[in-house]
């Protein structure tokens, strides 16, 4: 369209779009930053494979999402479900949606679907076959995602009742702790899980993914607040504050217990504290943001020396990161939460019903999380298995799934000993083929 031809921008409101524009753009790079943090933390064999599972995830959701899913969440309808309008992007334009366009806070919540469901892929990798893993994405965004969205963001029930998630601390962090948590369960553990040590083998790359998440994290929080004004400043201040404060708390943490603090566990304590923070964000004040990061420690840390001595095979602790981080900072927000700083007054401020009211919020998402993804991979695993049968696994992922090395050992030349589709069990074997990068 030329640019003549396009409806003006009103002044008031063209920080907001330029604002908006930058937001948007910052939580897709949160995607790839996700895939440096989950693939630095899982074997080398598998590396490739779980960088994969995380773009993959985002291109699957993205595409249910654009097709039906914003419809579902954000289309007029009632408590439970939003409508039909939207579908294939139906009636999205440049007509505007407060004061920026449609089709900008459009794009705004896609970078929001696809990451989402993006998360739950940490508690899988390193056993999830491919194919169905895209299928599980694409359903659990339409199925499990959407209506969360619409219960909280759309107009639906949570946004009647009164629960405050300004960035996703139900709708995004528990969503996918939950769904995590089922997910594990379901598929099984990995094939070496409880015989040996499964080791980080890049730390560098997990360090450099917290980077970019933290980075990204400021479109995120600040984002939500769909405007360039003082709720975006409070969120953005906020998202750096909390996690230094989940930093320092668990660096503490880390030395009475062991003496040693790890870069390992330095990274993990600033998702935690990003997640903690994201439901407060523009609704607690900046002091309040350095406590609710402080004490969203402890749960994290402590159920992740926990999960480590059970027989829950949730790879990268999406469930103590996300879901438990998700759940602390939600309900610490109907503790700490400020009518001054743009909330509705919490517990500290004599309102007590608002911790009530988070803690309904956390519990609904929780439960329907946990239903629709054991239902969604039911339906999967009726058709093709989940996991890759357990002699392939110890080949590695990265070959068997991709025909690809995430660090080549020759000239760019490997030998693929599996078809180039994902294998079966009983798949026959195949006679050596030389595939080049």
């Amino acid at each position: 369209m030329d640019a003549a031809a396009l409806p003006p921008v009103a002044p008031a409101g063209a920080a907001d779009v330029g604002w908006m524009l930058v937001a948007t753009a910052l939580v897709l790079l949160m995607t790839p930053g996700l895939a440096f943090f989950y693939g630095g933390l899982v074997r080398a064999k598998n590396a490739l494979n779980t960088m994969m599972m995380t773009l993959g995830a985002f291109t699957a959701g993205a595409v249910a999402w654009i097709a039906a899913g914003y419809s579902l969440a954000y289309g007029e309808g009632g408590a439970w479900l939003g409508g039909f309008a939207h579908l294939g992007m139906a009636g999205v334009g440049l007509e505007a949606r407060g004061t920026i366009p449609h089709l900008l806070f459009f794009a705004y919540q896609t970078t929001f679907a696809g990451i989402t469901v993006a998360l739950v892929s940490g508690a899988l990798v390193e056993r999830l076959r491919f194919g169905p893993w895209l299928a599980f994405s694409a359903l659990w965004t339409l199925v499990v995602y959407a209506p969360v969205c619409h219960w909280v963001w759309g107009g639906g029930w949570l946004a009647d009742l009164g629960a405050l998630d300004f960035a996703g601390g139900a709708v995004v962090h528990v969503n996918a702790g939950a769904a995590a948590a089922v997910a594990a369960l379901v598929v099984g553990p990995r094939r070496d899980w409880g015989r040996q040590a499964l080791l980080p083998h890049s730390v560098p790359l997990v360090l450099l993914g917290a980077g970019l998440l933290w980075f990204g994290w400021f479109g995120f929080n600040a984002g939500s607040a769909l405007a360039a004004n003082g709720s975006a400043t409070v969120a953005f201040a906020n998202t750096l504050l909390a996690p230094i404060a989940t930093l320092a708390a668990w660096m503490t943490l880390d030395g009475l217990r062991s003496g040693r603090i790890t870069a390992v566990g330095a990274a993990t304590a600033v998702v935690v504290g990003l997640v903690a923070v994201t439901p407060a964000a523009g609704f607690v004040s900046p002091r309040a943001a350095l406590v609710l990061g402080a004490l969203a420690a402890l749960p994290s840390y402590f159920a992740l020396l926990v999960r480590a001595r059970s027989r829950l095979d949730d790879s990268l602790d999406v469930v103590a990161a996300h879901g438990l981080g998700g759940l602390s900072g939600a309900l610490l927000t109907g503790v700490l939460a400020s009518a001054a700083w743009g909330g509705t007054p919490g517990l500290l401020e004599g309102n007590p019903g608002l911790v009530a009211r988070q803690a309904a919020a956390v519990a609904a998402t929780a439960a329907w999380s946990a239903f629709g993804t054991w239902g969604i991979l039911r339906l999967v695993r009726s058709r093709v298995p989940l996991a890759v049968d357990a002699r392939l696994q110890s080949r590695g992922l990265d070959v068997v799934l991709h025909g690809e090395e995430a660090y080549g050992t020759g000239e760019g030349a490997i030998l693929v000993f599996a078809p180039p589709a994902e294998p079966l069990a009983t798949a026959p074997a195949l006679a050596p083929q030389r595939l080049h990068a």
